[in-house]
Order: C-alpha cells, then structure tokens, then sequence
C-alpha cells in the first residue's frame, strides 16, 4: 500500500466486501475494517460474524475483494480496491473494533487500485 492508500483507509470507517459464493454467485456486503499495518493486509470483523455469509465464502473460496469509496464536493471521487487472497481467522476481530466477536476475515493484496488520492490513478500487482 502506498502512504496515501494507507491514509485514507484510514479515513474510512465503511467497505464493501465482495466474496463469491458456493454456486458462484458474487455477494457484495457492507462491512467495518481496518489496514493491519504489522500484516500489511486488510483485516475485516462484525457482530456473530463467524456465522455470516462472506465468511463461510471466504473459508470455502479463498479469496475476496474490499472496495472503499467515498465523494468530496464538488466532485472528487477516491477509493481503494483491494483484490487478493482471503483467509478465516479465529481471532482478531476485537483489534478491529473492541465490540466485535473474534473471528473475522484477513485479506492479503494481490491486486491493489486506487484513485482520487494524492497519488492519482495507481493500479498494481503485489505478493
């Protein structure tokens, strides 16, 4: 992630989590996050998330897409769209937000996006 990635990730309390589904369907949910800067990855919680669709996609498909977007007047699109390699885990979901269950998801980037930000139009593979 590039510093103003990292910024304005930080700047951001909402994403979109897109994850596939077992008949191959996407499925496309609000979700809370945060950039786990030790991991370098995008870390994802909630309320009773381990019974949660996107995490049962997540655990059977293994991989996953979070899009975080906003609009600053009078028209200044920016986001960051983060693709990769998406993991279950047991713990580290209260990081995220102290009253989250344990579990939540992990994405790792293999493909980052953005635009918008001080940085302009930046697209890469990483990993």
């Amino acid at each position: 992630f590039s510093d103003a990635e990292i910024q304005y990730l930080g700047s951001q309390r909402l994403g979109r989590l897109a994850t596939v589904g077992h008949d191959g369907m996407p499925h496309v949910v609000p979700v809370a996050f945060r950039y786990n800067p030790d991991a370098d990855t995008i870390d994802i919680g909630g309320h009773n998330f381990a019974q949660r669709k996107k995490f049962r996609d997540v655990k059977r498909m293994g991989v996953a897409a979070l899009g975080v977007d906003d609009v600053l007047p009078p028209w200044q699109p920016r986001a960051v769209e983060v693709r990769g390699d998406a993991a279950t885990l047991d713990t580290g979901g209260k990081a995220i937000m102290e009253s989250f269950d344990d579990p939540m998801i992990r994405i790792t980037p293999r493909r980052i996006v953005s635009w918008g930000l001080e940085d302009g139009f930046q697209a890469r593979s990483v990993g």
